[in-house]
């Protein structure tokens, strides 16, 4: 990276990324926005890649991407780039690849921010190094051929090499992310730092409403409760302001069983190969849902049918909605082949200038920009658009579910 890539008018700043979903965005959120510049320096930038219309958990995003990145910007961001589908709804470690390859294409960064239940980035890296060596490889190989689940396998592995001390991180959701960021930093040999701010409040998914801080899961919770008000006052002000303007607008909350009809008729028209390609680990998954479909009247009970202790929930639900949206392991590239841009406010334009310069890929400001994308570019272009046309039908306000949104909806500029 030149060192012209990180001077902003004519200081030279540090420039933190952060790979979020803001689903919504809450105060823990902000916590961490306000911590890094405290680490980096108040005049530090801040880019995050953020998950667009469908979220890592396998579900419907509670709020269209743009008034989520808006949202951001108003919180604090300066820039809020698009996380591309296939890797939005992937894997905690095929999410960090995406969000860290964004990132590394800004040519930008010099920082990666994430949250932290143990706080020690040395720690999470030193596990993520683990995680790569070939001891490591040969020993989970040994201990899956012995029928054990993945994660046991994993988990025993990686207290040999390393202590089981340090190993419990991979026990604790934002540190097994934070490992597979650092996984991602290290496979492209990335000078970038990981920055580990330590979580404060509830947990990952965590319903505890007796802190400070809730979790996004929990208001989640609370709004499919009916208890909107109590939600709402999760919300960090700027995440409230633009559900109160989406919810006007009859497209909030958005919600995955608005379209449970389509989604169980899309499953049942599928062919047995159909889900097979959908497993890539080849471990039978397929065949269960394909066996699901054919028996189940709602999603709940079709995921119910598929699930054993070998397959954790989330991986269930992600499949389903890959076979919703019609995705396949071949619609995958190896990196995000464009960056697009979602919302900036004045920092955030002078940093998509230097980017202009300095990104290893096309980034895209406006939807025509598409039109001159590669053809495989393109294609994942294509792929966003249906996908988002798809979103649109869990609108609450049907009338509001124009298709070709994708095309007409540009960066939020403030």
């Amino acid at each position: 990276m030149s060192l012209f890539c990180h001077r902003i008018g004519v200081k030279i700043v540090q420039i933190a990324g952060i790979i979020t979903e803001y689903n919504p965005l809450h105060a823990g959120h902000l916590y961490q926005i306000a911590r890094t510049r405290q680490l980096l320096g108040e005049d530090a930038a801040v880019i995050c890649v953020m998950s667009g219309s469908f979220v890592q958990r396998g579900d419907f995003a509670l709020v269209r991407k743009h008034a989520r990145a808006e949202a951001a910007v108003r919180s604090g961001a300066d820039l809020v780039l698009e996380l591309p589908l296939p890797w939005a709804v992937s894997s905690a470690e095929g999410f960090a690849h995406g969000g860290v390859r964004t990132l590394l294409a800004t040519g930008l960064v010099t920082h990666l921010s994430f949250g932290s239940e143990c706080g020690d980035a040395s720690v999470l890296r030193e596990t993520a190094a683990a995680l790569l060596s070939p001891e490591y490889q040969a020993g989970l190989q040994r201990l899956l051929g012995e029928g054990k689940s993945y994660a046991a396998c994993r988990q025993a592995v990686t207290e040999a090499l390393i202590g089981p001390e340090k190993a419990a991180c991979l026990a604790r959701p934002n540190d097994n992310l934070g490992v597979e960021y650092c996984k991602a930093l290290l496979r492209c040999d990335s000078p970038v730092q990981p920055i580990a701010v330590r979580r404060e409040g509830a947990g990952h998914d965590s319903q505890d409403l007796t802190g400070t801080t809730a979790s996004a899961g929990a208001i989640r919770r609370l709004l499919r409760e009916g208890r909107r008000e109590e939600a709402l006052a999760c919300m960090a002000p700027a995440m409230r302001q633009a559900y109160w303007t989406e919810e006007a607008a009859g497209r909030a909350p958005v919600r995955s069983e608005a379209c449970e009809r389509a989604i169980l008729a899309r499953l049942r028209s599928m062919t047995r190969a159909e889900f097979q390609a959908l497993d890539t680990g080849k471990e039978g998954l397929g065949n269960r849902l394909f066996d699901a479909a054919r028996q189940a009247a709602s999603l709940e009970d079709l995921l119910a049918a598929a699930k054993t202790k070998r397959y954790a929930h989330a991986r269930l639900r992600r499949m389903v909605l890959w076979a919703f949206l019609g995705l396949t392991p071949a619609d995958v590239p190896d990196t995000p082949p464009y960056v697009r841009v979602l919302a900036a406010n004045d920092t955030g334009r002078e940093l998509l200038a230097r980017m202009r310069r300095c990104a290893a890929v096309p980034v895209l400001t406006r939807p025509a920009d598409a039109r001159t994308l590669s053809p495989e570019a393109r294609r994942l272009f294509d792929l966003e658009v249906r996908a988002t046309d798809l979103y649109t039908l869990a609108y609450p306000d049907l009338s509001a579910a124009l298709p070709g949104a994708e095309w007409r909806e540009g960066p939020v500029i403030l």
